[in-house]
């Protein structure tokens, strides 16, 4: 099949690879991007593990946090330009329909959507913005979670924002260390809080690299599933929360930082959401 200029600097973009190693990769896929990505990777190649968050829109993240700090909510809502993104009226809209969903105990984008707002609906008043500003405008993400303590955090940008959920956190300086650890998330995008809330295809992808590397690498076929666990094991330290290295003290894992602040102290869940 014929591929793009315009689909090889997309992958090129996701990755980091050159743009021939991009445009074989693709070839060899078919257009198919998980797959041309995973080619690169077996050979090799520079392939960012953030891909998964790069979009091409702007907008901005909000966050609320319920007055006993067990709940929270975090909404994007996104737009086509930066110029509308920082417009005053298109960031009080965000923290409009996230008050209204928090309200009315909305679970997900398509509650939020159904909602009255003032006499219409929350669709309704979205088309409604979209024909005033002149640009498309869309709820993109929408996330609520609930623990005994939950920590929010919008970067200065406005527009990467987290939810951290933390456990067993009495007698200890729960913001500071929330923030600490949102900040963390913030900048260095695990996949899961540890090794047992990694979904069992990114395991099996991971160690179907590793396999092709050492494989590249010349190693005997006996090795492969051993050098394969030794690299999983090293994406689980630098890719799951409790295990990473905390990046305001790198002798320290975020799971001992926590355990130093208030003993036993761990995260039980966190969403991050970032646009562009």
């Amino acid at each position: 099949m014929a591929i793009t200029a315009q689909e090889v600097n997309k992958l090129r973009q996701m990755t980091g690879a050159g743009m021939m190693d991009c445009k074989k990769a693709l070839t060899e896929a078919e257009g198919d991007f998980d797959k041309a990505v995973d080619i690169l990777r077996k050979k090799g190649q520079k392939v960012s593990a953030s891909r998964a968050d790069r979009e091409t829109k702007e907008g901005v993240v909000v966050t609320n946090v319920s007055d006993n700090g067990a709940t929270g909510t975090i909404l994007s809502l996104t737009c086509e330009t930066d110029f509308v993104a920082k417009n005053e009226e298109f960031g009080a809209f965000a923290t409009t329909l996230l008050t209204l969903a928090v309200e009315k105990g909305a679970s997900s984008i398509e509650e939020i959507l159904a909602l009255p707002f003032e006499k219409i609906t929350v669709a309704e008043k979205i088309v409604e913005m979209t024909g005033k500003i002149g640009e498309k405008i869309e709820i993109s993400h929408y996330e609520v979670v609930k623990a005994e303590a939950v920590v929010p955090y919008i970067h200065s940008n406005g527009k990467l924002g987290v939810l951290v959920g933390l456990t067993n956190t009495s007698g200890s300086d729960v913001e500071e260390a929330g923030k600490d650890v949102a900040m963390q998330i913030a900048a260095m995008n695990p996949v899961a809080v540890d090794k047992d809330g990694v979904d069992s295809s990114t395991v099996e992808r991971e160690i179907e690299v590793g396999k092709e590397q050492a494989r590249a690498e010349g190693k005997p076929e006996e090795m492969l599933e051993k050098i394969a666990m030794g690299k999983l094991n090293k994406f689980y330290k630098e890719n799951t929360l409790l295990s990473q290295q905390f990046v305001k003290d790198s002798s320290l894992t975020i799971a001992q930082y926590l355990n130093n602040v208030s003993k036993g102290m761990t995260v039980s869940a966190f969403k991050r959401i970032s646009i562009g």
